[in-house]
């Protein structure tokens, strides 16, 4: 069972890994929690706490985390916005590039490595804004797969086919950022529902723990005059 969990949590992880774009978005994103939308506690740590609920058409399900990360929102948004480094500091990633900028939006390709399963790749289109606030600057991001634009799937790499979530970062005070995470994705290959829901947990886990980690490193604090300005259409 050990390797389903790990592809799982591979999938997981992956959604997040490329977050930088063009202004698009029209609809407003809430870090809110509503019981009516059918949320339901999953898990919960000092770190961060981890709601789910029924996705329509499968046995998969979609996750909202909320955990607060020890740094202003520009420099978390600057770690996300990395993408070009994951392999470095992500669990489990090979390979993150950008392919192109596209209108509105940009698109990049990512290979994920679990070493005990296949490996999983996707494409990704991602749009970005940000907006002033009486506490600093929050930061949405919103992605969806888009493997037409990418790469053609190879032989022995499994393609997911869906990946679809959000970054929403807010801040919390002059060092202190609310970040939360929302995802839906496939597997790729045939895992059981039950394994790969339980497994999601364990990966956004491991995904906050890598922010948190990251935004120690002064690099994104001294190189964020750019960042601190909101985006523009």
């Amino acid at each position: 069972m050990i390797a389903p969990m790990f592809c799982r949590v591979l999938s997981g992880l992956g959604s997040i890994l490329l977050v930088s774009g063009s202004n698009m978005f029209g609809a407003e994103f809430s870090s809110s929690i509503d019981p009516k939308e059918g949320w339901k506690l999953s898990a919960e740590t000092k770190e961060v706490i981890i709601y789910s609920r029924p996705h329509a058409d499968s046995r998969l399900k979609e996750f909202k985390a909320i955990g607060f990360v020890g740094a202003p929102s520009y420099v978390v948004h600057a770690v996300i916005d990395d993408f070009e480094n994951y392999p470095k500091f992500m669990p489990y990633t090979l390979e993150c590039r950008l392919l192109k900028r596209q209108g509105d939006s940009m698109i990049g390709y990512q290979r994920l490595s679990p070493k005990i399963c296949e490996d999983r790749d996707y494409t990704l289109r991602v749009w970005k804004k940000s907006w002033p606030g009486p506490k600093g600057l929050t930061y949405l991001s919103q992605w969806e797969a888009a493997n037409e634009l990418g790469p053609a799937e190879q032989k022995d790499i499994v393609r997911i086919k869906v990946c679809n979530g959000t970054w929403l970062l807010e801040p919390g005070g002059p060092a202190k950022t609310r970040a939360t995470y929302s995802i839906y994705s496939d597997t790729g290959g045939s895992i059981p529902a039950f394994i790969a829901n339980h497994a999601s947990l364990t990966a956004i886990k491991k995904l906050y723990a890598a922010i948190r980690n990251q935004v120690k490193d002064p690099k994104y604090a001294t190189a964020t005059a750019a960042l601190s300005a909101p985006a523009r259409p």
